[in-house]
């Protein structure tokens, strides 16, 4: 009797596996043999599921922001505010090691979106996103009075997402030189000097 094959599954297990080998080893890396590997398959298996190995890195980035977006949904439910804005800025943040890794994972793809026209538009589009959220809590904080009147807050969010950039990198870069506790903080702070 032939084995049956869950696709999905195993298009789930190809996608953890690009992210481990990416992860551990950088997206240069990441070859379909590599990922193969990683996966315990053979090669030729990939062609099955994924066209390329464009494809595959794609859909792994695909997959680790649709995680984070719903985990970020489950956190900031019935929150708004600076409440919630707090909690997607340090959600953003390497601060424990899942975040980590995934904060590794996207690093890995911003020299390669410079290149490729698809992973750019991917990484624009969760951008845009993030970018909405973070403005529209910040309105709704204002709104609330939680937030100065005389903020210009197209200004605060790209402040705030470019330090979300900023202290990522610099803590997975230089982490003998920051530590999740003082990231935490800066962030913090950073916020503060918005509060009314």
């Amino acid at each position: 009797m032939p084995k049956i094959v869950d696709h999905d599954e195993r298009r789930r297990d190809v996608l953890t596996a690009a992210t481990r080998v990416i992860v551990r080893d950088g997206i240069d890396a990441a070859t379909t043999r590599a990922i193969a590997k990683e996966a315990g398959l053979s090669n030729g298996v990939l062609s099955h599921y994924f066209a390329d190995k464009d494809e595959i890195l794609l859909s792994a980035l695909r997959r680790s922001h649709e995680r984070i977006r719903q985990r970020l949904i489950s956190k900031v439910e019935g929150a708004s505010g600076l409440v919630a804005l707090r909690t997607v800025l340090l959600d953003n943040l390497p601060l424990d090691d899942e975040r980590a890794e995934e904060t590794r994972l996207e690093i890995s793809f911003w020299s390669r979106s410079l290149a490729a026209d698809a992973l750019a538009e991917v990484q624009r589009a969760e951008a845009g996103e993030l970018r909405a959220a973070v403005h529209g809590l910040l309105v709704r904080a204002r709104t609330d009075g939680e937030v100065r009147p005389d903020a210009d807050l197209d200004d605060a969010t790209e402040t705030l997402l470019a330090l979300v950039d900023g202290l990522s990198l610099h803590l997975v870069l230089y982490p003998d030189r920051l530590t999740r506790a003082s990231v935490e903080r800066l962030m913090l702070a950073a916020l503060s000097t918005l509060t009314a």
